[in-house]
């Protein structure tokens, strides 16, 4: 069986790490995607200590050329991409009035834009694919001290919901986990849990939104 590569756009120490942790597990080789070369470094250090092959591609989600210019890199390398999981958000506290127009135009673009480029791009490398992309409950539940999450989460739904119309019938599953809470490890919503969740969405491929929450 051809070997299979995941692709994380914001890679981080939570929900990423965990992610590219199990798929590594599963025989993934894993790409990352991040601003920071140091911290790619490092989860390429600590994933490749597991046994789990993984490349950091330093690039900036809110940058259409930056992400561009590291996808091909990550294309180039591994010829295609057979899973793409979106996890780049801004978390910045601010009221809807408080935010100024340019924020919440920067903001927007780290946390909706950002996906629909690395759709864009991955897409034309992709057979029978899987986009996953990182949802929050602020999509259903706003959060004025959150105003500008709330969009973003809002965004990300919305596209999760339009792409998955375009892309099904070419047999590329797209799903969207509505975290439902606040990622936190040793409780429900640690990043194990969620990620052991993205890779059941990956082997299921059924919904298009799964809500993550505690019973």
């Amino acid at each position: 069986m051809a070997e299979k590569v995941m692709l994380i756009v914001g890679a981080g120490p939570g929900i990423s790490l965990s992610t590219a942790r199990k798929f590594g597990r599963e025989g993934f080789k894993v790409a990352l995607i991040a601003r920071s070369l140091k911290a790619l470094q490092q989860y390429e250090e600590d994933l490749n200590r597991e046994g789990i092959e993984a490349k950091g591609f330093p690039g900036d989600a809110s940058s259409e050329n930056s992400l561009k210019a590291a996808i091909d890199s990550v294309i180039k390398r591994y010829g295609k991409v057979d899973v793409l999981l979106y996890n780049a958000a801004i978390l910045k506290p601010g009221k809807p009035t408080e935010l100024s127009v340019d924020d919440l135009i920067h903001e927007f673009k780290i946390n909706v834009a950002g996906a629909l480029t690395s759709v864009k791009e991955v897409v034309p490398h992709m057979e029978k694919g899987t986009i996953l992309l990182t949802g929050g409950g602020l999509a259903l539940y706003p959060n004025a001290d959150l105003a500008s999450l709330s969009i973003g989460k809002s965004g990300i739904r919305s596209l999760a919901y339009s792409l998955h119309q375009e892309l099904s019938p070419k047999g590329i599953y797209v799903g969207t986990l509505t975290i439902k809470g606040f990622v936190q490890e040793g409780t429900y919503f640690s990043p194990e849990n969620i990620a052991n969740t993205f890779y059941s969405m990956y082997e299921n491929q059924t919904d298009t939104e799964i809500m993550f929450e505690e019973k």
